[in-house]
């Protein structure tokens, strides 16, 4: 297959290489010459182990091109990859000055040269660029081409690191394609192939947003890391020691657990012991401010959801679930009782629904919590999902549990929040609820 790679930086030259290294008929083109020439030398542009051998094999065999050339690289070409740089602006917006000059480039050069033996060519995003960019992209070069050409475009984000960048190539995370393009999922299936994995065929805006997603969390964890260093070293203790430890928990700590976007965390461990890290950490003079940063987004998650509410289509509020989690009667910080207590504030009748709650059996902190916050509760609870939800303008559900999901399907409350997002198909038909969706 004839690829065509735009850009002969990092991700540009190690995609090219891998290509070629594997049958493909790859083509790079930059509009520096100097690249252009150290690659066509059989030298590569940038430092990485092992790549400078795999570009002068490339180049040897005759399956590595280096061009600045536009037309020559997608004359007959199938797929087009582009590689180029995406950095910030001053305001840290990304800057796509460079995308759009090769899209441009693209367009152009699809225009003059000849089209590949099926007719169709694939334009494919490696760069990291922001939700909605390619589909915009496609638009436009379809109104450029589409008279004359079969295109379609895809998001294929890369996931290499700088020092393990081919390995990282041949053994990805996953193999993730954005496009509501059948012909180009099919393309790419062909092209990387020699990878043995699947293929995950996602909307484009899922694989665009999947790489910042990612990087952030990489990140964090670096960021996390370092304060828990900051703080426990000041303490005396072994952070490293703490985090080897940490690390073998592969149940919770370093594990899909707790990475599915729904509510505000509580109960009576995570509050607690944020507040006297925290503590902690003022009393030796240290800031950290990314476990700050947690309790401050937890409660903007409480107070967002508030409004939320608030905008809705009226003050009967049905509340399915309280405790703090599904399957629990731990009431102690709990999220939920906040929103509610703050729903009374404002004005709203909430009604509530949770199969575990039974105040009389509430003992200790868990009932002094509770008492303080809503004493009133025992009037507020309901018997069964479907009473709560009777006569609610809106409802707010907490968990996904299959009694919840048929008494709402029974109810058709006319908005639904399902904080949870596991209430299945049968909920989400309906009315009103596609533009609540938490």
């Amino acid at each position: 297959m004839k690829v065509a790679v735009f850009g002969l930086g990092y991700v540009g030259t190690v995609t090219a290489a891998c290509l070629a290294a594997n049958g493909h008929d790859v083509w790079a083109v930059d509009v520096d010459p100097d690249k252009v020439a150290t690659v066509a030398g059989g030298s590569s542009p940038v430092v990485e182990p092992g790549l400078a051998d795999l570009v002068a094999d490339g180049i040897g065999a005759g399956r590595l091109h280096a061009t600045t050339s536009v037309t020559d690289a997608l004359g007959h070409a199938e797929v087009s990859m582009i590689c180029v740089g995406t950095p910030t602006t001053a305001q840290g917006r990304a800057d796509l000055s460079h995308v759009h000059a090769v899209m441009a480039d693209i367009a152009a050069g699809l225009e003059a040269g000849p089209p590949p033996p099926s007719g169709f060519h694939a334009v494919v995003m490696r760069s990291t660029v922001p939700p909605g960019t390619v589909e915009a992209l496609g638009h436009g070069l379809a109104s450029v081409v589409g008279g004359r050409r079969q295109v379609g475009m895809a998001m294929c984000p890369e996931f290499l690191r700088e020092g393990t960048g081919i390995a990282d190539f041949y053994a990805p995370p996953f193999t993730v394609v954005g496009t509501s393009d059948q012909r180009v999922a099919d393309t790419l299936e062909r092209l990387f192939g020699f990878l043995g994995r699947p293929l995950h065929r996602v909307e484009t805006e899922t694989a665009e947003a999947l790489k910042y997603a990612c990087n952030a969390f990489h990140a964090t964890k670096i960021s996390f890391a370092n304060e828990v260093g900051r703080l426990f070293g000041r303490l005396g203790v072994d952070s490293r020691k703490v985090m080897a430890l940490f690390c073998e928990d592969d149940q919770l700590n370093i594990s899909a657990r707790y990475l599915r976007p729904g509510f505000a965390f509580g109960g009576s461990c995570l509050p607690k012991d944020l507040r006297v890290m925290l503590h902690l950490a003022r009393t030796e003079g240290i800031d950290l401010p990314l476990l700050s940063g947690t309790l401050l987004t937890n409660a903007l998650g409480v107070g967002d959801l508030v409004e939320r509410v608030l905008e809705g289509p009226g003050r009967q509020v049905a509340l399915l679930g309280l405790s703090f989690k599904a399957d629990s009667d731990d009431l102690r910080e709990s999220p939920y009782v906040h929103v509610a207590e703050t729903l009374l504030g404002k004005g709203c009748t909430v009604r509530i629904y949770d199969p575990i709650i039974n105040p009389g059996a509430l003992v200790g902190t868990n009932r002094q919590y509770v008492e303080s916050r809503l004493p009133h509760l025992r009037r507020m609870l309901t018997a069964s999902a479907t009473e709560a939800l009777a006569d609610a303008d809106l409802a707010v559900a907490t968990y996904g549990d299959p009694e919840l999901a048929a008494a709402l399907v029974a109810a058709a409350p006319g908005r639904i929040l399902d904080l949870d997002g596991r209430l299945g198909p049968e909920v989400e038909a309906l009315p009103g609820y596609e533009g609540f969706l938490w």
